[in-house]
């Protein structure tokens, strides 16, 4: 499996399984006769990034991974999202970047140097990047996002986080 593989699919299916949620968050919120946007600042905890940083950090993740796997350099998206309908178009565009990602982009990606600010001087070598930080990471995020989703009564289960599975006949 190429390090194309194990993200930009990975990710357009875990975004676009992400968008659902957005759809259930809001049908949830009419159906209780209250602002869907309010959920937005829901978190699991007092330290913790309410919903709307978690689904920043959930598309933020999908671009950053692949810009430095790829070397490429790395879009901005400021993170003023506040509605619902914001984070539909924030989601959108990350999925837009992922299309612009080709296999060839990600030759030589395992052995690749990457740095991050937060460790000067230091870096990663591609492979550990992406197993040992960057999925963990994402997903990390991507479970946040649905816990609290999950603690405010959306109602959503597993088969909302895991999206559909390519069975095949046999």
């Amino acid at each position: 499996m190429t390090m194309y593989d194990e993200t930009v699919p990975h990710f357009e299916k875990t975004l676009a399984v992400a968008e659902k949620w957005i759809d259930k968050a809001v049908e949830f919120a009419k159906s209780k006769n209250f602002d869907p946007d309010t959920l937005l600042t829901a978190r699991l905890a007092p330290d913790m990034f309410p919903l709307v940083r978690q689904f920043q950090s959930i598309c933020d993740q999908t671009k950053l991974v692949c810009s430095r796997l790829t070397g490429k350099e790395v879009p901005s998206h400021p993170d003023t999202e506040e509605t619902w309908d914001e984070l539909r178009t924030r989601v959108a565009a990350a999925r837009e970047l992922l299309k612009s990602f080709k296999p060839a982009d990600f030759e030589g990606a395992e052995k690749r140097h990457v740095t991050m600010a937060w460790m000067p001087g230091k870096y990663l070598l591609g492979k550990d990047y992406l197993h040992q930080f960057a999925l963990v990471n994402f997903h990390f995020h991507l479970s946040i996002a649905y816990a609290i989703l999950r603690h405010n009564g959306v109602p959503l289960g597993k088969v909302d986080f895991i999206g559909g599975l390519p069975f095949h006949d046999g």
